[in-house]
C-alpha cells in the first residue's frame, strides 16, 4: 500500500506537462494536510519534475534527460535572472537550444533566431512580435514590458516572453554561468550513472527461507542480496556470512542484517567508495526516497568509475581545477618538492591565500606524494592544517610532502608549505587507500 506522500507524488508525475500546482489544490483533490502535500511538492522539485517560480507558481516541467543536462528550461532561465513572466506561461516546460543576443538590425538579428531559441533583447516592441512568429521565447532586459498584442501572441504560441531588470550584459553572464555549472555537475559521476537497475538485480524478501539464498547462489555466483518487504522496502542485507552452518528452512529475516547502510541515486560515487572502504562492503542497495530498492551498486564498478572520471576531459572549471593547474613537480630522487602560484581566484577578501584553497593544495600535494609510492584511487579521510600564515597574491610557494606512514590500505603525510624560505603553513593528511 502507497504512502500519502507517494500517492502525492504519483499524482503529480502523472500532471500534464505546463499544469501549475498549488499546495491548496493537492491537499484538497487528495484529502492530505497542506503540510504533507508541501512536502511532497518539495521532494517533487528535489527530483526534477516541477518547478517554483516567483511570482508564477509551481510548474510540472519535463524531467531533463541526461544528455540534456546542459540545456536550461525557460522557468529556469525565470529563476536565473530573477524575471517576470509576461506571457506564455504554458511554455516554461521546454528547453533553450541557445541564447542570441538582439543587438543588431532587424533583418540581421532574424538570420541568427531559429524555432527554440531565447533571443536576449530590451524594448522593441517589433522585434518581440517577429521573434515569437519565428518560434522563439523572448527575454526582455532593463526592465520593460512589452504590449497586449505581444502577450496575447505569446499566450497562442505557448513561447514564454520574461522580463528582468538586469542589463543585456548581465543577463548573459547569468545564463552562461549556470550552463557552466551544469556541466561541472555533469562531470561529477553520480550513483544514478552506474548503478545495476533493479530489473537486473537479484535481491530476496523477508517472506524467504535460507533455500532461497542457496538457489540464488546457485544460479548467479553471487553471494550477497539485498531483503526487501512486500512493499520493497529494504530490511536487510544477507551474505554467506549470515547462511553458513544455518538450517535452510530459517526464516531470512532472523539471519540477515538489518537495517543496512543504503544510498540514493543522487549520491557521488566518491562518497559512495569511502563508504565501501571504510566499512568494507562489497555491494550496497540503492533506494529511492521512501528507502524502496531501485538497484544495487558494487564496490567493484565504484572503482572502475572512479578511474574512468579521472581519465574524462574535463569541461567545467572548479576551484580544484583552478589550483592544480597552477602545480608544478620539482621534485629529486630522494626529495618531494612541489610549487603552486597564488592566482587572484586562491585569495579571500584581504588578497591572501584562502583557508580553503590551503586544503586543496595540501590534499593535491599529500595524494601526489602517495602515488609515487602507491599506484591506485585514494580517498581524503581527514586533513589538519595546524599552522598557517598569510601569503600574498602572485607569489610562489614551496610544498614540501613527507610520507610519514604507509600501510595497505592508509597513508599518513606530513605537508609544509614554504614561502621565501619562510615556513607559512603546516598540515596532516590521511587517506584511505583503494585497490
Amino acid at each position: 500500500m502507497a504512502t500519502k506522500h507517494e500517492q502525492i507524488l504519483q499524482y503529480i508525475n502523472d500532471l500534464g506537462i505546463g499544469e501549475k500546482i498549488s499546495v491548496r489544490q493537492i491537499a484538497k483533490a487528495l484529502n492530505v494536510s497542506e503540510g504533507t502535500a508541501y512536502r511532497a511538492i518539495k521532494e517533487a522539485e528535489n527530483q526534477g519534475f516541477v518547478s517554483t517560480i516567483e511570482r508564477v507558481g509551481t510548474i510540472r516541467i519535463e524531467k531533463k534527460k541526461k544528455e540534456n543536462i546542459e540545456k536550461l528550461t525557460f522557468a529556469e532561465v525565470v529563476n536565473i535572472v530573477d524575471g517576470s513572466v509576461l506571457g506564455g506561461r504554458q511554455g516554461l516546460y521546454k528547453t533553450l537550444n541557445r541564447f542570441v543576443i538582439g543587438a543588431m538590425k532587424l533583418d540581421a538579428m532574424m538570420r541568427y533566431v531559429d524555432p527554440g531559441n531565447l533571443l536576449i533583447v530590451g524594448n522593441r516592441y517589433q522585434v518581440h512580435k517577429i521573434a515569437l512568429e519565428a518560434g522563439a521565447a523572448v527575454l526582455i532586459t532593463g526592465g520593460f514590458d512589452t504590449s497586449d498584442e505581444v502577450i496575447k501572441l505569446a499566450d497562442e504560441l505557448e513561447l514564454p516572453i520574461i522580463s528582468t531588470s538586469y542589463d543585456t550584459f548581465t543577463v548573459a553572464t547569468m545564463i552562461n554561468r549556470a550552463i557552466y555549472d551544469q556541466l561541472i555537475k555533469k562531470e561529477i559521476v553520480l550513483v544514478d550513472d552506474i548503478l545495476i537497475p533493479l530489473q537486473d538485480t537479484y535481491y530476496m524478501t523477508t517472506a524467504n527461507t535460507v533455500e532461497k539464498w542457496h538457489e540464488l547462489n546457485q544460479k548467479t555466483g553471487h553471494s550477497r542480496y539485498p531483503v526487501v518487504d512486500e512493499g520493497f522496502r529494504v530490511q536487510g542485507m544477507v551474505t554467506s556470512k549470515d547462511v553458513l552452518g544455518v538450517n535452510r528452512l530459517t526464516a531470512i529475516e532472523k539471519v540477515m542484517t538489518k537495517n543496512p547502510i543504503t544510498v540514493n541515486e543522487r549520491t557521488s560515487v566518491a562518497s559512495v567508495a569511502h563508504v565501501m572502504v571504510w566499512e568494507g562492503i562489497e555491494q550496497l542497495p540503492v533506494v529511492d526516497q521512501q528507502r524502496k530498492l531501485i538497484g544495487v551498486i558494487s564496490r567493484q564498478d565504484v572503482l572502475k568509475a572512479l578511474q574512468m572520471g579521472q581519465r574524462q576531459p574535463h569541461v567545467g572549471e572548479t576551484i580544484e581545477d583552478v589550483v592544480t593547474s597552477r602545480f608544478s613537480d620539482h621534485s629529486t630522487s630522494d626529495h618531494l618538492l612541489f610549487q603552486c602560484e597564488v592566482t587572484p581566484q586562491m585569495t579571500n577578501h584581504l588578497g591572501t591565500l584562502s583557508y580553503g584553497v590551503v586544503t586543496t593544495i595540501v590534499t593535491e600535494a599529500g595524494s601526489r606524494a602517495l602515488r609515487k609510492y602507491k599506484k591506485g584511487d585514494l580517498v581524503v579521510e581527514n586533513v589538519t592544517l595546524y599552522f598557517i600564515k598569510p601569503v600574498q597574491i602572485d607569489t610562489t610557494i614551496d610544498i614540501h610532502p613527507k610520507v610519514l606512514e604507509i600501510g595497505r590500505k592508509h597513508g599518513k603525510i606530513d605537508v609544509e608549505l614554504y614561502h621565501d624560505g619562510e615556513i607559512v603553513g603546516k598540515a596532516l593528511m590521511m587517506a584511505q587507500l583503494l585497490d
